[in-house]
């Protein structure tokens, strides 16, 4: 076949951010976007809202007690909330980039399933704790 015959291939240049959104991108590429985020997420958070809650609660007993009270509020909870997802997530998501290092799951059916289970599992085990925080039980 000669170079004339084949069929040309698109060429996409200047993608505007509409056409960036539009695109259908496998389960496989959310959870990674979702564990990248993640993983910020928490090291981000880490010298901002936990080392400062944790050093409030070690301080005295005086500052663990504020800190419980701080933890009443409703804000303070889905902040938390936001980090237990986070890191809920960031553990599934990292166990299973582990298998793929290992070259377990790497054809399209596994890896759109671990993902899927990923995604299923943190959410479900956020959930959980959700009520518990919420004191459901």
């Amino acid at each position: 076949m000669s170079d004339t015959a084949q069929k040309q291939r698109p060429q996409y240049r200047n993608v505007s951010v509409p056409q960036i959104l539009s695109y259908r991108m496998p389960l496989a590429a959310r959870t990674s976007i979702l564990h990248r985020i993640s993983g910020a997420l928490l090291f981000l958070s880490l010298p901002v809202i936990i080392l400062p809650l944790l050093a409030m609660s070690l301080s005295s007993e005086a500052g663990f007690a504020a800190l419980s009270n701080v933890f009443g509020s409703p804000i303070m909870k889905l902040i938390v909330l936001a980090l237990v997802w986070g890191y809920l997530h960031h553990f599934c998501a990292g166990i299973r980039y582990l298998a793929l290092d290992l070259g377990k799951g790497n054809d399209k059916y596994t890896a759109n399933k671990t993902a899927a289970s990923v995604l299923v599992v943190s959410l479900a085990l956020t959930v959980v704790f959700a009520l518990k925080l919420f004191g459901v039980f």
